[in-house]
């Protein structure tokens, strides 16, 4: 007879083994027991409808059927090699046609790997040291990217608030943070520190934000000036905004870009894509030892993810994959809005069908400082009542994936009008 062991059971014994309780990403209270489509379950069987999908890379649901056979088919070959293996040849190729900054690709294991390569690459590329960011702007969890990440403090720019312990002050003195969206800020800071400069990384949606009209254009006309490398970080946007991702729906061509989450299908993967000529330090035989990165990663370009990110993309690149993707997004965009407007509740919806939030304020969202004027206490009884009526969302964006039915949306619909009146109460 199988014993059933409860969702506290399970939290008392993550909190004996794993530092707060967890893994450090998610609500460590709730405790995933297995997924399908666009649902998941608790380990005390609670049923909910995903709209974290796993923070992001479960575009096409959980335990997709093509999906599933790629990868079982692939088990029985081998799981990973520590070796170039002829799955991962063809994804390269696949990331190399899709994606427009793309001549090469280097594989990692995740997305904050990728950025860290990423600015080691431009740095030895260019010879320079210092990294611009902005403020608000996630890229993994090396130093440089929590600098100015989420700062409790706001100080003048471009000085940089470190958002961990055990960084050196050292890291901080080699970064610049200016704010996402204002164009003129970002033209004179490069203008004035460019002789040491090496990148600008930018998400090109940054979390949720997207770029204002002009902005991303200057970054790459200001960075073609003074030969500063441009990384788009588009772990979360690849494929996800369009197949060639924010390149191709922005129109806007960076040197270097990142990738992860859907590429890799629901298995660990990323990558870092771009310009031969500045790949080419991944390679010790054309860049002699002082301008060779070394990189190397045990389970980098594993077959197993692989193949699931070859079929992956191979639905997502099906006719009419995006516009149902887009459409179930604009329905919930809709639904969201509708409903806050109808309690008069001030809010913003902010992002991209594809991935958005509302912010609880009355004034346009362009940067993180804008997302600061946000009412948390409104946005924590919203997601509260949410999860109280089984919609899994995140406290900061809600991911829609192809997954979604029409009894999904019609639910989640349901859920965010209570929510709406549970807030509506705070102004009573």
């Amino acid at each position: 007879m199988k014993t059933t062991i409860s969702q506290q059971d399970w939290r008392d014994r993550a909190a004996k083994v794993l530092p707060a309780a967890g893994f450090g990403n998610f609500d460590p209270g709730l405790v995933i027991r297995d997924g399908k489509g666009a649902r998941v379950w608790d380990e005390d069987g609670n049923e909910f409808i995903d709209y974290l999908i796993g923070s992001g890379p479960m575009v096409l649901g959980h335990g997709h059927p093509e999906v599933l056979e790629a990868v079982a088919e692939q088990l029985a070959k081998g799981m990973t090699f520590f070796a170039n293996n002829a799955r991962g040849i063809e994804l390269a190729e696949i990331l190399v046609e899709a994606v427009p900054c793309a001549d090469q690709v280097r594989y990692v294991s995740t997305g904050g790997e990728a950025d860290m390569y990423a600015m080691r690459l431009a740095r030895a590329f260019t010879g320079r040291d210092k990294v611009l960011k902005f403020e608000g702007g996630y890229h993994g969890m090396a130093g440089e990217a929590l600098m100015s990440l989420a700062p409790k403090t706001l100080v003048n720019f471009p000085q940089a608030v470190p958002d961990s312990a055990g960084i050196p002050e050292s890291v901080r003195d080699g970064m610049l943070i200016a704010p996402f969206n204002d164009a003129d800020f970002a033209r004179q800071l490069i203008a004035e520190h460019a002789s040491n400069i090496a990148c600008v990384i930018v998400e090109p949606l940054q979390r949720l934000i997207p770029p204002e009209p002009g902005f991303l254009e200057t970054l790459r006309a200001e960075t073609q000036k003074h030969g500063i490398v441009l990384i788009f970080d588009e772990v979360v946007t690849g494929f996800r905004l369009a197949y060639g991702g924010a390149q191709e729906a922005y129109g806007v061509i960076p040197d270097l870009c990142t990738l992860g989450k859907i590429i890799g299908g629901g298995f660990p993967l990323a990558a870092i894509a771009g310009k031969a000529g500045i790949m080419a330090h991944f390679d010790k035989t054309l860049v002699g030892e002082k301008g060779f990165a070394f990189q190397i990663g045990t389970l980098s370009g594993n077959p197993v993810a692989s193949v699931a990110g070859l079929k992956t993309l191979e639905i997502l690149k099906r006719p009419g994959s995006y516009e149902q993707l887009r459409a179930k997004g604009q329905r919930l965009m809709e639904s969201f809005s509708a409903h806050l407007g109808g309690f008069g509740i001030p809010h913003q919806i902010v992002g991209d069908p594809v991935l958005f939030d509302v912010v609880f304020t009355e004034k346009p969202v362009r940067d993180y400082r804008d997302v600061l004027k946000g009412d948390p206490a409104k946005a924590s009884i919203f997601n509260k009542s949410l999860r109280a009526s089984g919609i899994l969302k995140p406290d900061s964006k809600l991911y829609a994936s192809l997954a979604l039915t029409d009894l999904d949306i019609e639910q989640t619909d349901a859920a965010v009008a209570a929510a709406c009146a549970k807030v509506s109460e705070l102004d009573a």
